[in-house]
């Protein structure tokens, strides 16, 4: 049971940053993707069928971690309290922007829910590169510091911002589609590059949990013998939904939506 429950955790860990890492990246180059109101209106309609169904595996990843490894979850939540709350802060800032875009009174309203749905993108990538510092350079119970922190921060952000950039290529048309593919390159098949970087951004949190102490760390075996049989019945259910959304949302976005 308790194999099985690291290789939950660290299947639902990989998935958000692979899947969420799209939405996030994408939302971290909207000015630059679009430069109007109608091109960020565009921009935002290619990962707005996404974001929620991608965030129920962050919240999968919490509840892995809280019920099956309760000891580790409590000593990171106060080791890395100032990260998460960033981090937190950052998630509500980018959703009330989405919520919210298409509900206001004018173009300040949008341009403002635009400049949220950029600064809490960013502030998501860099607050996720800061945690994962301080878990690759073996510290997982105090914040990172110092030069290496913020140089791991930055290339985290770049890596989602890459990964945004690759599923734009995908979704996108016009001309947030032209500057997207200018970046990207024209060379080999329209989603190798995005193949590419969802191979990276599965990989950080796999390496990063590396240097957790997952291990003798779970829950009691009474508890894992409840929690783990029905994470193993509801994480089927979960991909095929996700595979669903994804299938279903697969053409490219050619008007805005209700955003």
């Amino acid at each position: 049971m308790e194999t099985l429950a690291i290789a939950l955790l660290a299947f639902f860990a990989a998935g958000w940053f692979v899947l969420a890492g799209a939405d996030i990246g994408t939302g971290m180059l909207t000015p630059w993707l679009g430069r109007s109101d109608p091109e960020r209106r565009l921009v935002l309609t290619s990962f707005a069928p996404f974001f929620l169904g991608n965030e129920v595996w962050l919240v999968a990843t919490v509840g892995v971690l809280v019920g099956c490894f309760p000891a580790l979850e409590g000593e990171l939540l106060s080791g890395q309290f100032p990260v998460l709350v960033a981090l937190l802060t950052g998630w509500i800032v980018r959703d009330a922007g989405l919520w919210s875009r298409g509900r206001g009174p004018g173009p300040r309203w949008r341009a403002g829910c635009d400049a949220a749905v950029t600064c809490g993108s960013w502030t998501v990538a860099l607050s996720w590169g800061w945690l994962l510092a301080a878990l690759l350079t073996g510290r997982p119970y105090t914040p990172a510091t110092g030069l290496t922190g913020v140089l791991t921060a930055l290339a985290v952000a770049a890596l989602f911002s890459a990964h945004g950039l690759g599923f734009a290529t995908l979704r996108l048309t016009g001309l947030p589609y032209e500057r997207a593919r200018r970046l990207v390159g024209r060379a080999g098949r329209p989603w190798q590059p995005f193949a590419l970087t969802a191979v990276l951004m599965g990989g950080l949190p796999l390496w990063a949990g590396t240097s957790l102490p997952l291990a003798g760390r779970t829950a009691d075996p009474t508890t894992l013998g409840l929690l783990v049989p029905a994470l193993l019945v509801v994480t089927p259910l979960l991909v095929t939904v996700q595979a669903w959304i994804w299938h279903a949302f697969r053409h490219r976005v050619s008007g805005p939506s209700y955003l």
